[in-house]
């Protein structure tokens, strides 16, 4: 057997080899694919519109659809508790009407008068409450409706009459209030409403600033359907 020349470039035996070539159906080397900054800056310039798209989804859904809301007092209990977040249904009395012991949001039906933001800061504002980043121009309350356009409501010692006839109401705080209230017709467009905590409660038989009088229709929000938080606390209403 011949010996292997020492004076012969290793390098010069493979220069008439052809390249070496992938086998058929591999993957290409992950530093030969051509169109990964093209991928990441067509993600960059897209970002903004998803972002977009995603704020408006979340507008429309609070605005039309359904919006969450804390409660922050003891005028509800126990039906209610501090802290508890439900869930308000905005288009349910698009579809139907307020009923007698439905639980309902509304605005403040006697605003203070509020900053003069200009059209430019108006729309600002709307848009951080559509997100959920700043406050309602006006106070919401949440209460339950007792009376009805047309109807009479009456309280005798800590006892409910509409139209003269008794409501059970095994919602209510089981400290009683005996006071009585009345009786008072619920004018046409407006709504009588009482916490369940009747002790506590600054609902339809006061005034402002004490309670918030008789609700007008135009200013309820929708329908409370459900707590969904703290979890050991869910429940439909």
């Amino acid at each position: 057997m011949a010996d292997r020349p020492s004076d012969v470039d290793p390098a010069e035996l493979h220069r008439d080899e052809p390249p070496l070539e992938a086998p058929e159906g591999a993957e290409p080397p992950i530093d030969a694919e051509p169109g990964d900054e093209h991928d990441d800056a067509r993600f960059w310039r897209e970002l903004p519109l998803l972002v977009l798209a995603a704020l408006v989804v979340a507008i429309v859904i609070k605005t039309l659809l359904v919006q969450a809301f804390y409660i922050p007092s003891q005028s509800m209990e126990p039906t209610l508790q501090r802290g508890d977040r439900v869930l308000v249904c905005r288009f349910c009395y698009r579809i139907g009407d307020i009923q007698r012991g439905d639980v309902i949001v509304f605005s403040d039906p006697s605003p203070a008068p509020g900053p003069s933001r200009g059209p430019v800061g108006s729309f600002l504002h709307w848009l951080g409450e559509g997100i959920g980043v700043a406050q309602p121009a006006d106070e919401d309350f949440i209460k339950r409706v007792i009376g009805l356009p047309g109807d009479v409501a009456e309280i005798r010692g800590g006892q409910l009459y509409v139209n003269g006839e008794v409501v059970d109401e095994p919602y209510l705080d089981p400290r009683e209030d005996t006071r009585s209230y009345g009786p008072v017709t619920v004018p046409d467009g407006m709504l009588f409403v009482l916490g369940d905590n009747r002790l506590v409660s600054g609902d339809s038989r006061f005034p402002p600033p004490t309670g918030v009088g008789l609700v007008p229709e135009d200013k309820v929000v929708g329908k409370a359907f459900v707590i969904v938080w703290p979890p050991g606390r869910w429940g439909w209403l």
